[in-house]
């Protein structure tokens, strides 16, 4: 069934829906130089994306559960899910004919994808197949973030190191997917942010939160307190100042912290607030990853009006050296963002 043809199935059925693939179709227009080649490398993310949420939702029933003996690149214990992730996440893009090559948090060096059709493909994927992953056993949100770019080799040829390293201001779009008590999918191509929650119903990715605004102030914080005593001075007086009592301000604020970034994203997004993972003595350079993390999120974040640095300077302009390289990061609400900076310069 076409996609017109499909569309117009559910509202007949009595539904008012905008699914996922149409309206990847009538953006694509507004993008001047693609031709149906990013619409189909993000539909076959959305098709990847229902293979895992249908896992996800059965992990207690399959044999998913659990470490799968493997340890990544970034030294933690695979779980069985993180490798069932990147394989389909992996899979898909490689059948888009769109993508020549991917960088993936779990895997060491880049996968150039090296058929006839991938290696003419116009794009290159960094992503971090499952998010959040320490949480599966324990049946918390856990999500899929994901990174596009333009190439920078010639097309016909094998990806190089060079289309990854790119900053996170060429990305031409971005998204994650959270596995939760519903699971959404949240995108931007540089014209807005927008939201879709999966109808398992009738399996389509439907339009739900359109135009994704956040609130330009908020009154949650989300950082991993357990790490207090190796913070920087700065961003320990920020906490001090987030938990002290002013009803101008409305402090203290809620600290709320799941551990999986997609997840605090995702209600920071959406309520307004800050999500910190800074620099500590232990990780001087901070933590989560610039490539498969920080600018995809960096990119969201700024496209609904809110804000992301490493403390002093933007995410989106940070040049990256290495696939897997990490940085201090600070994302969310831009006046809680500018008043960490504030703590931040004057405790340098």
């Amino acid at each position: 069934m076409g996609l017109q043809n499909q569309n117009l199935s559910f509202q007949m059925k009595g539904y008012n829906i905008t699914t996922l693939n149409e309206f990847i179709i009538r953006r694509q227009a507004n993008i001047p130089y693609a031709k149906g080649e990013l619409s189909n490398l993000l539909h076959h993310i959305g098709i990847a994306a229902k293979v895992v949420h249908k896992k996800v939702n059965k992990a207690g029933l399959v044999d998913v559960l659990g470490e799968a003996g493997n340890v990544n690149i970034q030294g933690e214990h695979q779980q069985k899910l993180d490798v069932f992730a990147d394989m389909q996440f992996t899979a898909a893009l490689k059948d888009s004919g769109e993508c020549c090559g991917i960088a993936s948090e779990e895997d060491q060096e880049i996968i150039t994808f090296e058929d006839e059709l991938s290696l003419d493909g116009k794009y290159i994927v960094c992503m971090d197949p499952l998010d959040g992953s320490s949480n599966i056993n324990v049946n918390v949100s856990i999500g899929t973030i994901f990174s596009i770019y333009r190439r920078i080799s010639p097309r016909g040829e094998k990806a190089q190191l060079i289309d990854f390293l790119q900053e996170g201001n060429k990305q031409i779009a971005a998204g994650y997917i959270i596995y939760g008590s519903s699971t959404m999918l949240v995108y931007t191509t540089g014209m807005g942010v927008n939201g879709f929650t999966l109808d398992t119903g009738i399996g389509e990715f439907c339009l739900s939160h359109p135009d994704i605004k956040t609130p330009q102030d908020g009154n949650i914080y989300s950082v991993n307190e357990g790490n207090y005593n190796n913070f920087s001075e700065g961003v320990k007086k920020y906490i001090k100042y987030c938990q002290d009592k002013d009803k101008e301000t409305k402090r203290p604020y809620t600290a709320r912290y799941i551990g999986s970034l997609v997840a605090d994203f995702h209600r920071n997004l959406l309520k307004g607030g800050i999500f910190i993972y800074p620099q500590t003595a232990k990780a001087p350079k901070g933590k989560l990853r610039l490539l498969y993390e920080c600018n995809p999120i960096a990119y969201i974040a700024e496209q609904a009006g809110g804000k992301a640095t490493d403390g002093e300077q933007r995410i989106l302009d940070l040049k990256p050296e290495s696939l897997h390289q990490r940085v201090p990061f600070y994302t969310g609400s831009t006046k809680m963002i500018d008043k960490a900076e504030e703590f931040l310069k004057k405790y340098k």
